[in-house]
């Protein structure tokens, strides 16, 4: 005698066979992006070590230092004036992996990497981070230079508007400082297009000092 199965019973086998192999094609697809990003990140043979990382008041611009302290205004020949403080940078090239087989520890110019953006971003100890009204925003900076031993960069490490805006503005009566930490990350990548990033940070105090 021969069963069959119900009508019923065969199409839900068939919409969970379906849904199966749906689900199957979409978890293989997400896969295959992700390990395409993750494979795209880190790629480059080389990379940047940060060396220095130093700021300089804007008003005194040859004075650089592992620290810095922000002037919000200063009084120049009896004008209260606003200037943008500085950043100077200092790579080394350094290799994953080793480089031309006649010398190894010798980067190749496919090494050499090509520094062209940064980001400056502010942080508090005591977790008041909120942008606009605990510390400055951030931003985004161009800058451009290529590493193929050591190499040095400037960048703006705080903006002229910033000095302008809350909550910076308000310590050019208040008398208060502001103690932060700026995070820079400079982006780049090696000569065959494979991106690299390097992160340092560097304490900032604001305040309306003494001319």
């Amino acid at each position: 005698m021969r069963v069959e199965a119900p009508i019923g019973a065969n199409r839900r086998k068939a919409v969970w066979g379906a849904r199966a192999a749906l689900s199957g094609a979409l978890a293989g697809a997400l896969l295959v992006t992700s390990c395409g990003k993750l494979t795209r990140q880190g790629q480059a043979a080389s990379y940047l070590v940060l060396l220095t990382l130093q700021g300089a008041p804007g008003a005194k611009p040859g004075t650089f230092s592992n620290v810095l302290q922000s002037d919000v205004i200063t009084v120049v020949n009896g004008v209260p004036t606003i200037f943008n403080d500085l950043g100077q940078a200092t790579f080394r090239l350094a290799l994953k992996d080793a480089g031309s087989s006649t010398s190894p520890n010798t980067p190749t110019p496919n090494n050499f990497i090509t520094v062209t953006q940064y980001h400056v971003e502010y942080v508090r100890s005591d977790g008041r981070n909120v942008q606009g009204v605990d510390v400055p925003f951030a931003f985004d900076g161009a800058a451009t230079a290529t590493v193929t031993d050591t190499a040095s960069i400037g960048f703006t490490l705080v903006r002229n508007q910033a000095k302008l805006e809350a909550p910076l503005k308000a310590l050019v009566t208040s008398g208060l400082p502001i103690t932060a930490i700026a995070r820079v990350t400079f982006y780049g990548h090696d000569q065959t297009g494979r991106e690299v990033s390097v992160t340092g940070d560097i304490e900032i105090t604001f305040a309306n000092f003494g001319d």
